[in-house]
């Protein structure tokens, strides 16, 4: 906490030093989150520098967005609160001074336990226990960073993949990344799916098959949903369980129709491809139709509300 006494710490923003900046994501949203909230109530807490990794610079370890933002609406100064840290000391104490919330993504602690490990040299063991983490967790970290392709961190960087898909990517072998992150972007998958995607394609050797998988993930997925979405509902008899069954499947089915359509549409069908399949929309429509009718008729026969 900082003793609201003792007159505020005001440098040049010009005067900061930047160059962990890299080892940070922006996030537009985030971004967005925080400037709505300096808007409304200004900034009420200090951006902290490391005064010892470089005399006399000091260097940002904590609060990029608070001055980025401070910077885009023209301000001159930032408050600071200045710590006696060096460059190891700085890079630990940005996870440090994120831990307890979601201040940092998985690929940003990799970034900087790569930094640690690599740059100043410590072991895996001696970053562990600066963080307070254990060595799996450090190992895990270094691997992230060291496996995936660097294209595909830049991409990150540049906001092309969501940081969350990086330790999906990760798990393939560097050949195999660069076409799951295009799938990825082509399907708008989510971490979730991808992960799904990945576990697959980390099944079969078969190029072909990984090729199948990459080109429609979209199929693949639903096809490993159905025993969720298929559950029993307790409140059906046998007879109600089947239909709903059935209905989850069309819905699905229709959902992935209507992801394909715009997927291809407008450049990937043409006026022919349209006539011929609208009529097979329509019979599919009306069979649906047909069935409301039926159920809202059985329903009312039976007194139902």
């Amino acid at each position: 906490m900082t003793d609201e006494t003792e007159p505020r710490d005001e440098v040049a923003i010009a005067e900061l030093d930047q160059r962990y900046a890299s080892l940070r994501l922006t996030a537009p949203d985030e971004l967005g989150r925080v400037r709505a909230s300096i808007e409304r109530m200004g900034i009420l807490s200090p951006v902290l520098v490391a005064t010892a990794v470089e005399a006399p610079r000091m260097v940002i370890v904590d609060g990029f967005k608070r001055v980025r933002i401070a910077t885009d609406r023209g301000d001159a100064v930032m408050w600071v609160r200045r710590v006696a840290l060096d460059a190891a000391g700085a890079k630990v104490a940005m996870i440090a001074a994120n831990a307890g919330h979601s201040g940092l993504s998985d690929l940003e602690e990799a970034w900087i336990v790569r930094s640690l490990c690599r740059e100043h040299g410590l072991t895996q063991v001696e970053v562990g226990k600066a963080l307070r983490r254990d060595k799996s967790w450090v190992s895990r970290r270094l691997m992230l960073a060291e496996r995936l392709e660097g294209a595909l961190q830049d991409d990150i960087r540049l906001g092309l993949l969501a940081p969350t898909v990086a330790r999906e990517l990760a798990r393939l072998p560097r050949g195999n990344q660069v076409p799951m992150a295009a799938t990825i972007r082509a399907h708008e998958l989510t971490s979730k799916q991808a992960h799904r995607i990945v576990t697959e394609l980390l099944r079969t050797a078969d190029p072909a098959a990984r090729e199948a998988v990459l080109a429609d993930p979209l199929r693949y997925l639903s096809a490993i949903e159905l025993p969720t979405m298929t559950a029993e509902d307790p409140r059906l008899g046998k007879g109600g369980n089947d239909v709903r069954k059935s209905l989850l499947s069309v819905g699905s089915a229709a959902e992935r129709i209507a992801r394909a359509v715009m997927r291809h549409a407008p450049a990937g069908l043409v006026g022919d491809d349209a006539r011929i399949l609208a009529p097979l929309v329509r019979r599919t429509l009306r069979a649906s139709h047909e069935t409301t009718a039926l159920l809202e008729q059985l329903a009312t026969s039976s007194g139902a509300p």
